[in-house]
């Protein structure tokens, strides 16, 4: 797969260096920037699956750039710097930098950082959505809940009976049973449903 990857560094040469590497390994560079500034504009545009920046630039440095753009975008990002210093590891910890090189970056180091920073995107996009999922499964389950309780109340059935009602009055009708709890929460008709 072509990841489509931005390069933000002030320096001319290493964006070069870099444009070439990824190039050669059949990346697709979508923009060069060469601060934060543009690189936070221009990610918001185009939305790369990677962004290769450095740490130490004019305007907006790369950990504070990288903090608003993964306030706004899942991007992954891998921070390049020419310092290992313990603090600025830790700030970028907390900017949500997917990885981390030290200049001078050679290829060897840099292709398996892009592939590990990609795939540990990919990962949590999946986990989000499977929370997203189970997010939504837990809503309509406790919706569900609520209108058999209603159910149970109205008409002094027992949980099997008011679940069963609604179910079976959820495929005669053929619509969802989170429908049918929905409109018994907004006030429908209950004989209806016991009818069925």
């Amino acid at each position: 797969m072509s990841y489509r990857i931005m390069i933000v560094d002030d320096d001319p040469i290493t964006r070069m260096d870099l444009r070439e590497m990824l190039k050669e390994e059949g990346y697709q560079v979508i923009k060069e920037c060469k601060n934060g500034e543009e690189a936070v504009e221009y990610s918001l545009r185009l939305k790369p699956d990677l962004m290769i920046m450095d740490v130490k630039m004019p305007v907006l440095n790369g950990i504070k750039a990288a903090r608003i753009i993964r306030q706004k975008l899942d991007t992954a990002i891998l921070l390049l710097t020419a310092y290992s210093q313990r603090e600025l590891i830790e700030d970028a910890k907390e900017s949500g930098i997917t990885a981390y090189l030290v200049k001078p970056v050679t290829e060897a180091d840099l292709i398996p950082a892009i592939e590990i920073a990609i795939s540990q995107k990919r990962k949590f996009e999946c986990l989000s959505k499977d929370l997203q999922s189970l997010k939504q499964k837990l809503s309509e389950r406790q919706l569900i809940e609520k209108a058999k309780g209603r159910m149970m109340e109205s008409f002094l059935l027992s949980e099997d009976m008011a679940y069963r009602f609604m179910r079976e009055y959820s495929m005669k009708n053929r619509i969802a049973l989170v429908e049918v709890a929905e409109s018994i929460l907004n006030g429908k008709d209950l004989t209806n449903i016991i009818e069925t």
